[in-house]
């Protein structure tokens, strides 16, 4: 069989969207993205790049990684879309825990390998246009917390990703992971302990300490009722 035509809306071109595309579900634009539907695609790309390209950031702590990462995924969308089926009660019974799957792997693969890491290019965590003096206390605490997420093993990084900044449940990020929701709870747990380590001197050196919940998972869970 010969293969699939690399679709048109990675190299930019995404065209227009067919009338009540924006309507459809990711599971129905799946099944047209399967019968060759480039249009289809590219409303897929639209919907889901921008929080894909934020997430493979917060993982690979790469921006240029994280586009291959999130270019590699959609081409893998589009490969994979013809025997892609959603599958009640399984793990990947909806496209975007599946995607979130596929994402996350490529992410913990790439990060496997030697690289170069610029702490100040991962993406600061947004604000509320604070005035000046709060800006500059934000953005060292921001770093200061890249950084100490920059020091975590790769699924403890990824489990905070995903429950935090993506504020997916942690049922869902078990089932992104491939492990259980007691594995995910124990990665958080690891996780917000290294951080309020390494951490702990905003707290105590006068200077603006984050807020609770802005260091990743400090504050209680609350998604997924698994708590």
């Amino acid at each position: 069989m010969a293969p699939r035509a690399r679709p048109l809306a990675l190299d930019g071109a995404t065209g227009k969207d067919s009338p009540g595309m924006d309507s459809q579900s990711d599971e129905a634009l799946m099944a047209a993205i399967g019968q060759g539907d480039q249009r289809a695609f590219a409303r897929l790309v639209e919907r889901h790049s921008r929080r894909a390209a934020a997430l493979a950031a917060r993982i690979t702590l790469n921006r240029s990684d994280a586009e291959e990462v999130v270019q590699e995924a959609f081409l893998r969308v589009w490969t994979k879309a013809p025997a892609w089926r959603p599958q009640a009660g399984a793990a990947d019974a909806t496209f975007a825990t599946w995607f979130r799957r596929v994402l996350v792997n490529l992410c913990i693969d790439r990060r496997r390998r030697p690289v170069n890491e610029d702490i100040d290019k991962v993406p600061e965590m947004a604000d509320d246009a604070p005035s000046a003096p709060e800006q500059i206390d934000r953005l060292r605490t921001a770093r200061r917390v890249n950084a100490a997420v920059a020091e975590l093993p790769e699924r403890q990084r990824a489990a905070l990703a995903l429950c935090h900044f993506e504020g997916v449940s942690n049922i869902e990020a078990a089932d992104v992971l491939g492990i259980s929701v007691g594995a995910v709870e124990s990665l958080l747990v690891r996780a917000r302990r290294a951080l309020k380590t390494s951490l702990a001197d905003l707290a105590g050196d006068g200077s603006a300490a984050p807020a609770p919940g802005s260091i990743p998972g400090a504050a209680a869970s609350t998604t997924g009722g698994t708590r």
